[in-house]
């Protein structure tokens, strides 16, 4: 080979690998936000597709649902659909209770238990891959990227464990207990993964070596991180008890902040413009974050309750759990009710879209399954002890865990 020939060849390389990368990057913009309000009208849930060939960590497939809320700007949406009439296939009994929501990819589901320990769970059978132990419990939910499993625990330990057989990697100790999930900040790295960010109650957000987990940078806030940052439009979103949403750069470098107006208790989805929060002092809100400014808020301060719920964005409309023990819809453009359906308990998981319908489950004990258009009930299963976790959506399959220690799996 020549050295003009050896030259083209290295630039056609180099350019497949630069056009590689900004595909990946492109998957984490997400959708543009309308000029005239967050979302235009459309269909209730949207098209869940998939970049062929993209990590599962950027947007749920049909098969896999490898981070909480689906995908990185935690918009809690799953591809395919829900069966029309689950049934239960297994329930895996762990040894105190599941507080934690599944994560789901190459036919396994992991999921963290109160009994300090972290399982990999067939999903065709319900049986037990294995188990990684660790010195307290998880309520945080696993991140699935790289061929490995990220949770922190109530130590304000950070885990990194081999997906295919459980064995550590490396841990992380944060100043404070881990309650959120983390998430990819995507990049030039192995796997298309620059780092692996994650919140703790000790008021930081900690971006980590994925190979080491050295920390690469930590911001810190005034007051606890509860939930997992967002990823999207190269920012990343996140809230906390000091009642601020704020949008960092992949460097750790605060970009913008917005008032929450009270403290924000769970993981708050970013559209590349827009940012969606419950709070606690009992409203939902649409953060204009080009802006720093409030777009829009529902709720009443009042006499309403706290929104402990994460909540998930459809194209045209926003859905969140409460304490008033209601599932609310409403429009994602100007935040007007559009319905609300009423358990039996608070409604403290988050709920997921799928296809024209959305899966929660209450404190009551049951599962939920409502028709999107109008939150009419269209099916539910009683488990008999409080869910308090997020279900996660994938191949067929819905699978939520329980107080009582317990996984459910249900499909066709």
């Amino acid at each position: 080979m020549n050295q003009q020939t050896a030259f083209a060849v290295f630039v056609a390389v180099l350019a497949a690998a630069v056009f590689g990368a900004a595909a990946l990057l492109h998957e984490w913009v997400g959708e543009k936000p309308s000029p005239a309000g967050p979302a235009p009208a459309g269909a209730s849930g949207g098209d869940v597709r998939r970049a062929e060939g993209a990590p599962s960590f950027l947007s749920p497939s049909p098969a896999s649902w490898a981070i909480f809320r689906g995908d990185g700007r935690l918009f809690g949406r799953a591809a395919g659909e829900i069966p029309s009439r689950p049934a239960l296939r297994w329930s895996f009994k762990t040894g105190d209770a599941i507080k934690s929501s599944p994560v789901i990819e190459g036919g396994r589901a992991f999921v963290g238990s109160f009994d300090s320990q972290l399982y990999a769970v067939d999903l065709d059978s319900g049986t037990q891959a294995w188990a990684y132990k660790a010195a307290d419990a998880f309520e945080a939910p696993p991140l699935l990227a790289g061929g490995c499993v990220y949770a922190g625990s109530l130590d304000g330990v950070f885990h990194a464990v081999n997906a295919a057989d459980g064995k550590l990697r490396w841990t992380f100790k944060a100043g404070a207990k881990i309650v959120g999930s983390a998430n990819v900040l995507p990049g030039a790295g192995d796997g298309g993964i620059r780092g692996i960010l994650v919140g703790s109650h000790d008021g930081k957000m900690y971006c980590l070596d994925p190979a080491s987990g050295r920390p690469l940078w930590a911001f810190e806030t005034e007051s606890y991180v509860n939930g997992a940052p967002s990823v999207a439009a190269g920012k990343i979103v996140f809230g906390g008890c000091d009642a601020r949403v704020r949008a960092l750069s992949g460097e750790g470098e605060e970009l913008l902040q917005a008032d929450a107006g009270s403290y924000v208790p769970g993981s708050v989805p970013f559209d590349g413009r827009f940012a969606y929060a419950g709070v606690y002092e009992k409203e939902l809100l649409c953060l204009d974050l080009s802006a720093g400014t409030v777009a829009w808020r529902y709720g009443d301060a009042s006499s309403g309750s706290p929104f402990f719920s994460s909540p998930a964005v459809g194209t045209d409309r926003v859905l969140a759990g409460s304490q008033d023990r209601k599932l609310h819809c409403v429009n994602r453009r100007d935040g007007k009710g559009l319905w609300t359906f009423t358990a039996k308990g608070n409604v403290d998981g988050s709920p997921v879209i799928c296809g024209g319908k959305v899966v929660f489950g209450s404190a009551d004990g049951r599962l939920y399954v409502l028709r999107l258009a109008d939150g009419s009930l269209d099916w539910s299963y009683e488990i008999g002890a409080p869910i308090t976790a997020s279900p996660a959506v994938a191949g067929g399959m819905i699978l939520v865990g329980s107080e009582d220690g317990r996984l459910w799996a249900f499909g066709e």
